[in-house]
């Protein structure tokens, strides 16, 4: 039960309801808790492709000739090429943690995937033991069963005994 304290307190509240947030005074912003990833992913993706080799290999080039063949006065960036080096180097150090963000989100997925798959041989695996447990007993029922020339055989052994009973011969031969 909530008991209330003095005006201006806070209320006392029981073991089963959550505290009240505290409120800040900065509001964030609402991320999606997935969205990095899904970035990661796709930023992976891309740096894979032949379309960003090009583009970073146009880029250094470009970089490079410019602080090479430009008048020395438009160069931005004089021959050991530091700036270009710290731009290559700050791109690697986000782009690592990002493409191991990426494998770790596609082996959490192949986690997934492959428990799939083993249920679903498992499934597979006990419904043709089940199968096969069928197809034995349907063996072991047949063998049981009279087959089509077991049971011509028998006709004609009965019909050839009551002719012989109608002519009034017995087994041997001998009229009864």
């Amino acid at each position: 039960m909530a008991e209330t304290r003095t005006a201006g307190s806070r209320s006392r509240s029981r073991l089963d309801t959550p505290k009240e947030t505290r409120r800040t005074l900065v509001r964030r912003p609402a991320i999606k808790a997935d969205a990095l990833g899904v970035f990661a992913e796709e930023f992976a993706r891309f740096m894979g492709t032949a379309r960003f080799l090009t583009y970073m290999t146009l880029f250094v080039l470009v970089w490079v000739s410019w602080n090479v063949l430009a008048p020395a006065d438009a160069r931005w960036d004089a021959y050991p090429f530091i700036f270009l080096t710290l731009i290559l180097s700050l791109q690697a150090s986000y782009a690592a943690p990002l493409i191991l963000l990426a494998q770790n989100r596609q082996e959490t997925r192949d986690k997934v995937v492959a428990e799939q798959d083993r249920q679903a041989n498992a499934r597979a695996h006990a419904d043709m033991e089940f199968l096969a447990r069928e197809v034995a007993s349907l063996r072991m029922a047949v063998g049981e069963v009279a087959t089509r020339d077991f049971l011509r055989s028998e006709l004609r052994s009965l019909l050839s005994d009551l002719d012989e009973r109608a002519r009034g011969e017995d087994e041997d031969g001998q009229l009864i």
